[in-house]
């Protein structure tokens, strides 16, 4: 069994053995929660759909009864709408294109933080997004809705002239923007959406459990004075990490969000 799957027992695992096995990649694979049919449900699985049924009743409820003097729930509902709108959209995009692409990132920017601080709740303890086919989802429907955007205004061919083509520059100097432009502006920005994503959920959850497993075996099975000093320090840097993993949860989101905007911005855009 491990670490990982020890979660559904105590709030990161238990796991105590003769010899401390540190947590690695291995423990991010996780065994079907459940099979229907010749489909194995995950727990990252679950836990998406958990996630869009969450914000799905939290937004109906927030605007159920929508009132000029909004109540607790439409005034978190408006908080977060208006932050992607006017701060991320509008800002990004431009106030007269903006419009149709904010429910695009509204849903990007709700699912990833609500489900990045799911995976802080126990038992479900788990970072959907370090798991890298969940971010790369994420980053494909981006990439199709920027570049199809840019097709739309400027056309196919005029799309990729306007991002591989930077305005005032000619001659043989082309013959290196284009191809660099190119690779920058269509083939490296889903990688790097997703990669970022992706390392920052993986890294930090690999750090939760490197402490609460490392502080459980020095107190627990390493039981000299000095171990159990560094094992009580060990839970210290985990409650620590915990907490500065809310502050990075928060950071993914909007970063994913505005990177995308700003694409499409960039895409819809009249001059390169």
């Amino acid at each position: 069994m491990t670490s990982i799957e020890s979660s559904s027992i105590s709030v990161l695992g238990s796991r105590i053995s003769a010899e401390f096995n540190p947590p690695g990649p291995a423990d991010f694979e996780l065994p079907p929660f459940v099979t229907l049919g010749s489909v194995d449900v995950t727990k990252p699985m679950l836990m998406f759909v958990v996630t869009g049924v969450v914000l799905a009743l939290f937004f109906w409820a927030a605007a159920r009864k929508a009132e000029v003097v909004p109540g607790r729930l439409q005034f978190a509902g408006e908080l977060v709408y208006g932050l992607v709108r006017n701060s991320i959209a509008r800002d990004s995009i431009g106030s007269e294109k903006f419009l149709p692409f904010v429910p695009l990132l509204f849903s990007l920017f709700t699912m990833i933080l609500v489900n990045n601080y799911i995976g802080l709740i126990p038992f479900l303890q788990f970072p959907t997004f370090s798991h890298f086919g969940f971010a790369v989802a994420l980053a494909i429907i981006a990439w199709v809705v920027y570049i199809g955007a840019g097709m739309k205004v400027h056309g196919v061919f005029g799309y990729f002239k306007h991002q591989c083509v930077p305005s005032g520059v000619t001659g043989l100097v082309l013959l290196l923007i284009i191809p660099l432009e190119f690779l920058s502006s269509i083939i490296v920005r889903p990688i790097t959406l997703c990669l970022r994503l992706f390392a920052n959920m993986f890294a930090g959850h690999l750090l939760l459990m490197l402490f609460a497993f490392g502080g459980q075996y020095l107190i627990f099975e390493a039981t000299s004075p000095i171990n159990v000093t560094a094992g009580v320090l060990s839970f210290l840097m985990f409650f620590m990490i915990s907490v500065l993993e809310l502050l990075v949860m928060f950071l993914q989101a909007y970063v994913f969000t505005l990177l995308t905007a700003m694409y499409i911005g960039e895409a819809v855009a009249e001059s390169h």
